[in-house]
């Protein structure tokens, strides 16, 4: 018998309700089950650290669709 996951699969996409820039920290909130302001206080904090966090951010901004 396969493990099911409890988590009901939700599809990533970018609502159109609760944005604040383009709506990707909030489409990834609802993806993991996470609250939309805690993906955006790690996107936020992650801007301290080296790296490609905008690159990433402008990427999924691009592949990301809207939620309908």
């Amino acid at each position: 018998m396969a493990a099911q996951s409890h988590a009901p699969y939700r599809r990533l996409a970018r609502p159109r309700d609760d944005r604040w820039v383009a709506g990707v920290c909030s489409g990834l909130a609802r993806r993991f089950g996470l609250k939309p302001n805690t993906v955006r206080l790690l996107f936020v904090v992650s801007t301290l650290l080296p790296g490609p966090q905008f690159v990433i951010y402008l990427a999924l901004w691009v592949i990301m669709p809207n939620d309908n």
